[in-house]
């Protein structure tokens, strides 16, 4: 075991360029948990890891709205065909949109509103 060094504490953190880069460790780790989850049960349903990628990002903000309205419905609610919460559904659909906006990836988005005006 080695003894703790008490200069460290103040030592120099310029060896450490990180200013400016996202501080990662301030994400909470129960929604990279709960993604896991839908996403482990979407790979067993469709056997591709990747398939996600090649739908419209649209369909994922659809997905994303129906999962709210259950979940505000009910909190405690699930999806009757995976048998997973809604809230879990609801945090990998956003993580899908959020990749593909904040990716680069060419999606035309409609707003909610022009949504919930089609399913009106």
């Amino acid at each position: 075991m080695t003894k703790k060094n008490p200069e460290r504490k103040n030592a120099d953190q310029t060896a450490k360029a990180d200013s400016g880069k996202l501080q990662l460790s301030l994400v909470p780790t129960q929604i990279i948990k709960d993604v896991a989850e839908v996403r482990m049960y979407g790979n067993k349903k469709y056997g591709d890891s990747d398939n996600w990628k090649t739908v419209d990002v649209r369909r994922y903000v659809d997905a994303l709205l129906r999962h709210t309205l259950e979940f505000v419905r009910n909190l405690d609610s699930v999806d009757a065909e995976s048998g997973i919460a809604h809230y879990k559904h609801m945090a990998c659909n956003m993580a899908f949109i959020c990749e593909m906006m904040g990716g680069g990836v060419p999606q035309q988005c409609k707003t909610v509103e022009e949504i919930l005006a089609r399913d009106g």
